[in-house]
């Protein structure tokens, strides 16, 4: 599948992944979700749910690092920026060193384009918020996330993921 196909897709899953509304039950349910399939499939994955004033979930599973813990800090950054999935942004400015060119003024060590930070929308407020997914391929990330997003929502995931990149 082409790039500009899976961004065509990602923009449809930002459309579609809208809350009626977010507080904390909701981050622990969402964040329980992608932690039981992290534990379930061996993933060494942090995640970690955030609104815009404060943290709501956090988890470190197995083998999951502190450099885990910085670029989903740096995930998060991005989206808080751009209200965007970060890999629909890593896909669309395709940088090798996966880094905001300079003109845009986003110090590397805070900000990055990798995919697994995706906005947390609620009707009627637009974005309140980010999960964040780390340790995997970005593609995984992102697609875990949207995975769980679509289970607590009731959204259909066929009609809404990406397609399994080639190998």
């Amino acid at each position: 599948m082409s790039t500009d196909a899976d961004l065509r897709i990602i923009a449809e899953q930002e459309k579609e992944l809208v809350f009626e509304s977010f507080d904390e039950a909701t981050a622990f349910e969402l964040g329980a979700l992608i932690r039981s399939r992290g534990i379930d499939e061996k993933l060494p994955i942090i995640i970690d749910i955030q609104l815009w004033d404060r943290p709501l979930f956090y988890a470190a599973l197995p083998g999951s690092t502190v450099n885990n813990a910085d670029w989903a800090r740096r995930k998060r950054n991005v989206v808080r920026v751009f209200h965007r999935s970060t890999y629909g942004l890593a896909l669309e400015k395709a940088t090798p060193d996966g880094l905001f060119p300079a003109r845009y003024g986003l110090d590397p060590a805070d900000y990055v384009l990798a995919g697994g930070g995706f906005p947390i929308r609620e009707k009627g407020a637009g974005v309140i918020g980010a999960v964040c997914v780390s340790g995997l391929p970005q593609r995984d990330d992102h697609a875990l996330v949207v995975a769980a997003l679509c289970e607590k929502l009731g959204k259909d995931l066929g009609s809404l993921a990406l397609p399994q990149a080639a190998s």
